[in-house]
């Protein structure tokens, strides 16, 4: 299914794709929202607790944002409990990394192979720290066909700020931020997108937040997975058909 706004579809050639790691292109969402119950829980908000639940809502609200501002929300006022917090959530995801390692999503290897056929450029970008980025980087098999890898350090802020795309638009000699297409499964990822001045700014249904939500943070396109973006990207370059409608 691809669901297209009606925005996004002109005939600037895309150049760059922007793509999100957690729950776009690697299946690690389980992990993820495991590090995030571990490392609050080093803090004393534990399961069962309406502490805990109202954290674990912030959490899912916040996902693609930087880890780091994730914890200063739960722990207002106080810098050293996020940090504390931030840094277990590392050393939690870091070490289910050393334990089953990294999948990618079905599709990711193939959509990315197709885009680098068709002659662009490949960024991830993440909210994890660089130290974290760096962890998976090292555990992708497919690291070879990425140009960057960015993280909010890189930038300056993270999502839902445009920084990432914009310093990938700027490391990547792209001309035009319309010649970028992002790809994310956030609200945050779609906010970045949208203000970044991406023409095509996909929501990926394999993540965490809803149709509804993608929309409402401003995805100019929702497609079931990453394996539909080449496609959509693509077809706008080359002056394809209008991307197929639908209401589901």
């Amino acid at each position: 299914m691809v669901l297209d706004r009606g925005k996004g579809t002109g005939m600037t050639p895309v150049k760059l794709a922007c793509l999100d790691l957690a729950g776009t292109t690697i299946g690690d969402i389980d992990m993820v929202e495991r590090a995030f119950a571990e490392a609050i829980a080093t803090q004393g908000i534990v399961p069962g607790t309406s502490a805990y639940a109202r954290a674990m809502v912030h959490v899912h609200r916040s996902r693609g944002c930087p880890k780091i501002e994730v914890f200063r929300g739960i722990f207002p006022g106080n810098e050293a409990q996020a940090q504390a917090a931030n840094l277990t959530f590392e050393r939690s995801y870091e070490g289910a990394i050393e334990r089953t390692g990294l999948v990618p999503l079905p599709g990711t290897v193939e959509a990315i192979a197709k885009l680098r056929d068709a002659g662009l450029k490949i960024a991830l970008i993440t909210g994890f720290s660089r130290a974290t980025l760096g962890r998976v980087l090292s555990t992708l098999t497919w690291v070879d066909m990425l140009d960057l890898a960015l993280c909010p350090e890189d930038a300056g802020r993270g999502r839902p700020y445009p920084d990432m795309v914009l310093t990938a638009v700027l490391r990547s000699g792209v001309d035009d931020v319309r010649q970028v297409a992002v790809a994310g499964d956030s609200e945050s990822d779609m906010l970045c997108g949208r203000r970044a001045g991406a023409s095509i700014v996909a929501g990926v249904l394999t993540g965490v937040h809803s149709k509804d939500r993608l929309l409402g943070g401003g995805a100019t396109h929702i497609i079931d997975s990453i394996a539909d973006f080449p496609g959509l990207v693509l077809g706008n370059e080359v002056g394809a058909s209008p991307v197929a409608t639908s209401a589901s």
